[in-house]
């Protein structure tokens, strides 16, 4: 067996290990069962490469589920559950709430980061240091289907604070480069603002920076129900498309291929920068730039164990992710879905129908679609059905838009009348995708709701997906 084939076992074990953790309960004597049976086998056994190869998968398995448990339980263990706190808090991150600001802020003294919800004004940005007294709580969750404690606590936000009273101080904590990045994103966003109409400026600052609050809530849902939510989400879902077409208009551009795919690395990066590099965007650009890396190599075929080390790696940082992050569990499978799916498209598909590229943007598409599906289906109970016809429309007009979105918010700093040419044009591309998803979501087949959408029909389906990738890949071997 070759060294890269035990490199990916090991690492799809720890995965597992992970996996197996976030989802059932365990007893922790197992782990340490597990460890002295694979160090007995590798005393005993150490000139069998098969028995090796058995315990060292038995032991990242065990790695897996050990260090996941560590993490769970320090989500369990509060200490300052129920106190009351009087200190000073740095800004960390600020977001829309269901009426106000969702504000999470880190205790110096305490070094433990809590949740604010705050009115709409005053406004508080990343770096702002606050005097805050208040009851420290767990989070709670709101409702039954939706581990909201959980997902916070991914992050590190342990705790709420209740009827919080709070000072603004006139110095500020924040990291020097981030603050300056969010105030540049914020002089962005207002130029943008200036010149392109609603809801079309709602859409151009979600292109560029993510997220969907600006757009009304019947947009929403119509991007919803299109299957298109990921071109405003910060995930790897859209950061893997975006950089397949960020390829695309390289070479039409008139790049060479690697260049083009130099020309796409510098799109993520700014991406994420200009978001502000969140946790998400972060991970989100990882696997953008994994995949982007295995195109540079000409080894798109057989990247797998790039994208399985990128998602290991996250998940030895953060072996939350897996259980509570749904961006995460996008990227990570859409990107996996286009590199496992990529010998078979190239060989049945893309080379027969050339179709101005149009046969890349398909196969592609349904990659991607194959390999979220379910995970869609459980967290959101809905699948488009009419999400790949969307995605065809809408995908290869994206790349266009945040170009001209950027050099529209680019242009309001250095000539304005530039500003409004460059607006005039994305707002035709902006108008162009909003109505197409509003025509494609008035179909009443577009999409279809789940009450409920059980874990184990998740397993099932990745299961039997598992067992036609390696059917087709001995077929094409």
């Amino acid at each position: 067996m070759s060294k890269s084939r035990v490199f990916f076992i090991i690492l799809l074990c720890f995965i597992i290990g992970v996996f197996v953790r976030s989802f059932f309960e365990m007893d922790q004597r197992l782990y340490f069962f597990m460890f002295i049976f694979a160090i007995s086998v590798f005393g005993i056994f150490y000139t069998d490469k098969k028995a090796i190869l058995i315990a060292s998968a038995l032991f990242f398995l065990a790695v897996g589920l050990w260090h996941t448990d560590r993490a769970i339980e320090k989500t369990q263990n509060l200490a300052y559950d129920g106190k009351n706190i009087n200190g000073q808090a740095i800004v960390q991150k600020v977001s829309d709430g269901t009426w106000g600001q969702n504000v999470v802020a880190k205790l110096e003294e305490q070094n433990t980061s809590m949740l604010l919800q705050v009115p709409e004004y005053p406004e508080y940005a990343y770096g702002d240091l606050l005097n805050v007294s208040c009851r420290l709580n767990q989070i709670e969750n709101k409702s039954s289907d939706f581990d909201y404690r959980m997902y916070m606590a991914k992050d590190g936000v342990l705790y709420k604070c209740d009827k919080p009273e709070i000072q603004k101080m006139a110095e500020s904590k924040g990291n020097f480069f981030l603050q300056n990045i969010f105030k540049i994103r914020n002089l962005f966003a207002d130029n943008i603002k200036k010149v392109i109409p609603q809801p079309g400026g709602a859409l151009a600052e979600g292109l560029l920076f993510g997220g969907s609050s600006g757009l009304s809530k019947e947009i929403q849902n119509d991007f919803s129900k299109t299957g298109m939510t990921h071109i405003v989400a910060v995930s790897g879902y859209n950061v893997t498309i975006i950089a397949e077409y960020l390829v695309f208009l390289g070479i039409w551009l008139g790049m060479w291929r690697k260049k083009a795919i130099w020309f796409a690395f510098a799109g993520i990066i700014l991406f994420v920068i200009m978001i502000g590099f969140p946790a998400s965007g972060v991970r989100a650009g990882v696997m953008g730039g994994t995949l982007l890396w295995a195109m540079k190599n000409g080894r798109l075929a057989s990247s797998g164990n790039a994208i399985i080390f990128a998602g290991a790696v996250m998940l030895f940082i953060n072996p939350l992710l897996l259980g509570w992050d749904v961006g995460f569990q996008l990227s990570f499978l859409a990107t996996l879905g286009i590199v496992l799916s990529s010998p078979f498209w190239e060989k049945s598909f893309v080379k027969k129908h050339k179709a101005l590229g149009i046969s890349e943007i398909v196969a592609m598409s349904i990659s991607a679609q194959i390999f979220v599906l379910p995970i869609i289906a459980y967290n959101f109970h809905i699948t488009s059905l009419i999400s790949l016809l969307a995605n065809v429309l809408i995908l290869p007009v994206i790349p266009i838009s945040m170009l001209l979105v950027f050099l529209t918010a680019l242009g309001g700093f250095i000539i304005p009348q530039l500003s409004l040419v460059f607006a005039w044009l994305a707002h035709m591309t902006l108008a162009y995708e909003i109505e197409l998803i509003k025509t494609l979501a008035a179909f009443p087949w577009a999409s279809v709701s789940f009450d409920s959408f059980s874990g184990w029909w998740v397993g099932v389906y990745y299961i039997i997906l598992g067992g036609g990738i390696f059917y087709f890949k001995k077929i094409l071997n």
